[in-house]
C-alpha cells in the first residue's frame, strides 16, 4: 500500500503518519493483494478532529470519516467503520456475484461475515423507481430547483456539454457537481 496523507490546519507529525499507516496496514489482511493508494486526510476544526480515508480498488472503493475531539480516537473509529464496510461487502459479494472477475475474488476466503449486522436478502432490492424528463440547464439553475424541493441532489442534462449530470447538498452546506467523465 502506498499512503498520500495530508493535513489541513494540521502538521502531520512522524508520530501521527506512523500511526496511521500501522492503523490503515492492517486491513491489508482482508484482500489478497492490495495494491492501492490510501488517501488519508486529517484535519482540525475549532476543536472537532477529523479523518477522512479513501482506499480506491478495482471494481470498489472503500471510504469512511469520522470526527472526535482526539486525532487518535478518530483514527481508531474509522479504521473500524473501513472493517465494517469490508465485512459487509464480502458477505454482499459472496451471495451476489459469482463471476471470475468480480469484486468477491478480491477478499480473502477465511473473512467471517459481519455478526452485529446482519444482511438481508432483501437488502439490495429497489423499491421505488422514478422516472421524470431531463431539462437543459446549468448547474447554477439545477442547484436553485434542488432547492426548491427541499432535495439533497438534482439530476440535470447540463444545457453546455448536454450530458447528464448531478449536483448535490454537501455536509458542509456547500454544493458539488457529478459530471461524467469522456
Amino acid at each position: 500500500m502506498q499512503f498520500n496523507i495530508r493535513g489541513e490546519n494540521l502538521e502531520i507529525t512522524p508520530a501521527l503518519r506512523d500511526y496511521v499507516e500501522k492503523k490503515v496496514g492492517k486491513l491489508e489482511k482482508y484482500f489478497e493483494n492490495l495494491q492501492s493508494e490510501v488517501m488519508v486526510k486529517m484535519s482540525v476544526l475549532n476543536t472537532d478532529q477529523k479523518v477522512e480515508i479513501t482506499i480506491p480498488m478495482p471494481k470498489l472503493v472503500l471510504r469512511a470519516e469520522e470526527t472526535h475531539a482526539d486525532m487518535y480516537a478518530a483514527i481508531d473509529m474509522v479504521i473500524d467503520k473501513l472493517e465494517r464496510q469490508i465485512r459487509k461487502h464480502k458477505t454482499k459479494v459472496n451471495r451476489k456475484f459469482r463471476t471470475e472477475d468480480s469484486v468477491r475474488y478480491m477478499f480473502k476466503n477465511e473473512l467471517e461475515p459481519v455478526a452485529q449486522e446482519p444482511v438481508e436478502d432483501d437488502e439490495l432490492e429497489v423499491v421505488r423507481t422514478k422516472r421524470f424528463d431531463l431539462k437543459p440547464m446549468d448547474a447554477e439553475e439545477a442547484i436553485l430547483q434542488m432547492d426548491m424541493l427541499g432535495h439533497n441532489f438534482f439530476v440535470f442534462s447540463n444545457s453546455v456539454s448536454g450530458s447528464t449530470n448531478v449536483v448535490y447538498k454537501r455536509r458542509d452546506g456547500k454544493y458539488g457537481l457529478i459530471e461524467p467523465e469522456a
